[in-house]
């Protein structure tokens, strides 16, 4: 069955590009203007998989995005780490010192503030994705109006790029996660390497710290901890936690104790860690 892949954003966006190099460039894609719209195609069988960003190595977690994954039936069910290289564009002709406004999405802005610091006369205005800005320039040949995207939705769109490489930090990467609503794995047991979970602790002194520890006497290796507000329960946190091995059966009879200790344990996937 050809693959239809639920992207945030449109073609040339940092999520297409992520799609077709994990899934192959044959694939359609459902293009979805929220992460939001992105979860309700997974579930709705509009699309049979979705590509998410979860977190850059600048800017940090898109927290909401683990709240949606814990609150829909739906598994994580890989990873793929995309270098991100942003581009100042506009329609031809034109010079940055031309540019009054530049649209993007907010994670692209963020990632880029050195940039723009140097250029006091742009206005930054958020914009759902960092593709469909570049799309609706061309589209309405917008002047004194620029996207910061990637080349790819240059080249799509038919802009001209102002700057290259605008972002703060050269080496800037975004983690997407590769979601379905399967509940088999998409990997056999000997090549899952890695998982990431969702666990509730008792609210007093060293309970987390005893989980933790859990962990580390299986041979896990914790390679992220986030942790985000419970809403009906005040100053409580659930944990959202990645963590790596070599063997699967350190990884299963640390589950079967952290199954008895925690208040709560969802697995929100098991899947094969493209960094190791």
């Amino acid at each position: 069955m050809r693959k239809k892949v639920a992207i945030q954003g449109v073609k040339g966006s940092y999520h297409h590009g992520v799609a077709k190099a994990y899934f192959g460039d044959e694939i359609e894609v459902d293009e979805c203007m929220s992460f939001q719209e992105l979860v309700h195609s997974l579930e709705n069988k509009k699309s049979t998989d979705a590509v998410m960003a979860i977190e850059n190595s600048i800017a940090g977690s898109i927290i909401p995005n683990y709240a949606y994954i814990d609150e829909h039936n739906i598994t994580i069910s890989g990873e793929y780490f995309l270098p991100i290289h942003h581009c100042l564009m506009a329609l031809s002709g034109q010079k940055v010192s031309d540019i009054k406004e530049v649209y993007s999405h907010p994670m692209a802005l963020l990632q880029c503030k050195e940039f723009f610091r140097s250029q006091p006369h742009i206005k930054l205005v958020e914009d759902a994705d960092t593709a469909d800005v570049a799309k609706r320039i061309q589209e309405q040949q917008l002047k004194g109006i620029a996207a910061v995207a990637g080349e790819t939705a240059a080249n799509i769109y038919g802009l001209e790029i102002l700057a290259e490489e605008i972002q703060t930090i050269k080496s800037n990467s975004t983690r997407f996660f590769i979601l379905n609503t399967r509940e088999e794995l998409e990997v056999g047991k000997e090549e899952i390497n890695k998982a990431s979970l969702k666990f509730l602790t008792d609210h007093k002194r060293g309970s987390l710290a005893t989980v933790l520890n859990v962990m580390s006497d299986c041979n896990l290796n914790l390679t992220k901890i986030q942790s985000l507000p419970l809403i009906d329960k005040p100053w409580k946190y659930s944990f959202f936690v990645d963590v790596t091995f070599e063997d699967y059966k350190d990884y299963e009879k640390a589950m079967s104790i952290l199954k008895i200790m925690a208040l709560e344990l969802k697995v929100l996937g098991e899947y094969k860690n493209q960094n190791g």
